[in-house]
């Protein structure tokens, strides 16, 4: 049993974040299933929001946060965090972040402009800010002696005791093959999102909703887990994989086309492509199956080459490294799972329904980004509650928990097969259900027969899980069979199209806007 004050599961912006604080209140346990950069938060492209620029406001980044997430947003939340933004980006700057200034001896930052945002003022570091950032964190976290990282280790499932307390987690150690026990007196969910459950995401292959599906378990409430954000550009190329071309590119004057030059956004939106993404993607979607293409084009030509490279050398690299020079040639973009609005469902301070137990960044549901998220917003959200749970805890780090019995896990001990990976199969079967009928455009008979799937699916992973050997590939695929449950259940309760979320039976958006709330023993639909 390894000990701490702080237990963290996950190591990206706000995991991090929160570690580096909590470590000058007593001892952090970080644990991550793979390696302490392997997170979203390094793919980041486009950059962290903050007001800047004297021709911004506060005002005017929260009224664009509220248009965004389509009525669904927590105002008061929003407004909280636009005005933390200011002092979360000097900590961030202070630890060693360098945001791309106008010139090399300017102290002004250069501003970027992102779909849903009437101002510049996304701060970048080119387009690798979350690289960047990351390896910023990650730098002061390995210097930090109160803080211990344990890579290769997967969280399983949360300990709770007879209250009904978090009181730590079970967590398999990928390197020795064995169960750990991790107990602490805050525990933590920084586990991030889950786009892979899907079968074509932004995502990295790490994200699984692991945190989310244990807080599920765990009897958590989870909310909002129909609004899945799909980021309108990813590259269109089978050697790419989840290749991401950065929203700053649109807002840099990249122009979406068809395959023969034509334009098309006009006619869904005055803002063309810089409209809200919800928008966007279903711009592009409708395109798409109107024409039978495959895919849409970006074009930035018109910016020249100059510019071009030096404000996406990234982006400028990685395609050239697939045959593409988006200097002379248009870009080719599809859809992808990306982002979840919903989540553990948190408080102001990211206390989860669950006693002594966090949910901070992509794992929680804060109320901060409604029904559609605001570009460049989720970094943002990552430090402000990392913060904010910080401050929430302090208060709890001496409290004196009771006595408590581990359960039995009975496929740690007990097996009655070995593993078959033929059986990992049903992670393209889950993949392609989540895209095919819990995708961009959703509709009732397509709902029902997920969730008539799903439960199948969902009896066959678990008692397959009961009965063999534990290891990250199994774990992973019980995790997201549950958040594809999570998906389709919250999508039959809401009987409207609001922002990520739109049914073809339900076209129309309510007057009054209503969270979703699940949980573990709720009743279905």
């Amino acid at each position: 049993m390894i000990k701490s004050n702080y237990l963290i599961i996950g190591t990206g912006i706000a995991g991090l974040s929160l570690a580096l604080k909590a470590s000058a209140n007593g001892s952090v346990a970080l644990v991550t299933k793979r390696r302490i950069f392997d997170s979203s938060t390094g793919k980041a492209q486009g950059g962290i929001c903050c007001v800047m620029d004297k021709s911004d406001s506060f005002e005017s980044h929260v009224q664009d946060t509220l248009v965004s997430g389509a009525g669904l947003c927590d105002s008061k939340m929003v407004e909280k965090m636009v005005l933390e933004a200011p002092n979360r980006i000097k900590e961030l700057i202070n630890l060693g972040v360098k945001f791309t200034r106008k010139t090399n001896f300017s102290s002004e930052f250069d501003l970027g402009l992102e779909g849903g945002h009437t101002k510049r003022r996304i701060l970048h570091a080119n387009d690798m800010t979350g690289k960047e950032i990351e390896e910023v964190l990650i730098k002061n976290v390995k210097k930090n002696s109160n803080i211990t990282v344990y890579e290769e280790c997967m969280a399983i499932d949360l300990i709770l005791d007879d209250n009904n307390v978090c009181r730590g987690a079970y967590v398999f150690n990928n390197k020795t093959k064995s169960l750990v026990i991790f107990e602490a007196t805050i525990i933590v969910m920084a586990t991030g999102g889950a786009g892979k459950v899907y079968l074509y995401t932004s995502n990295p292959d790490i994200a699984t909703g692991d945190g989310i599906a244990m807080a599920y378990r765990a009897g958590a409430n989870i909310a909002n887990m129909e609004f899945v954000q799909f980021h309108p550009t990813c590259l269109y190329n089978v050697d790419a994989k989840s290749f991401l071309i950065s929203e700053a590119v649109r807002g840099e004057g990249a122009i979406l086309k068809l395959k023969n030059g034509q334009q098309f956004m006009e006619k869904y939106d005055t803002k063309k492509e810089l409209a809200s993404r919800d928008i966007v993607v279903r711009a592009i979607d409708t395109e798409m199956k109107k024409n039978g293409d495959d895919c849409v084009y970006l074009d930035i030509r018109a910016r020249g080459r100059d510019f071009i490279v030096s404000r996406f050398p990234n982006i400028y690299s990685k395609c050239l490294d697939y045959g593409i020079d988006i200097v002379n040639n248009m870009i080719p973009v599809v859809p992808s799972a990306h982002f979840f609005c919903g989540g553990i469902a948190i408080d102001e301070n990211g206390r989860t329904s669950v006693k002594n137990l966090y949910a901070i960044g992509e794992a929680a549901c804060s109320g901060i980004h409604g029904a559609n998220r605001l570009a460049s917003n989720s970094l943002l959200e990552g430090v402000v509650y990392a913060d904010r749970a910080y401050k929430d805890s302090l208060q709890f780090t001496n409290q004196k928990l009771s006595s408590f019995k581990l359960k039995f896990l009975k496929n740690v001990e007990k097996n009655n097969q070995s593993n078959h990976p033929e059986f990992m199969e049903k992670w393209n079967e889950i993949r392609n259900l989540t895209w095919n009928y819990v995708g961009i455009v959703r509709s009732n008979r397509k709902l029902l027969e997920a969730r008539e799937k799903v439960k199948i699916l969902k009896k066959e992973i678990n008692d397959y899980y009961d009965n063999v050997l534990l290891n990250v590939d199994i774990i992973e695929l019980r995790n997201i069979v549950c958040v594809a449950e999570m998906i389709i259940r919250s999508a039959l309760l809401r009987k409207e199209s609001r922002g990520l979320h739109f049914n073809t039976d339900y076209p129309f958006m309510l007057s009054k806007a209503k969270n979703t709330i699940i949980n573990v023993i709720s009743k279905g639909e």
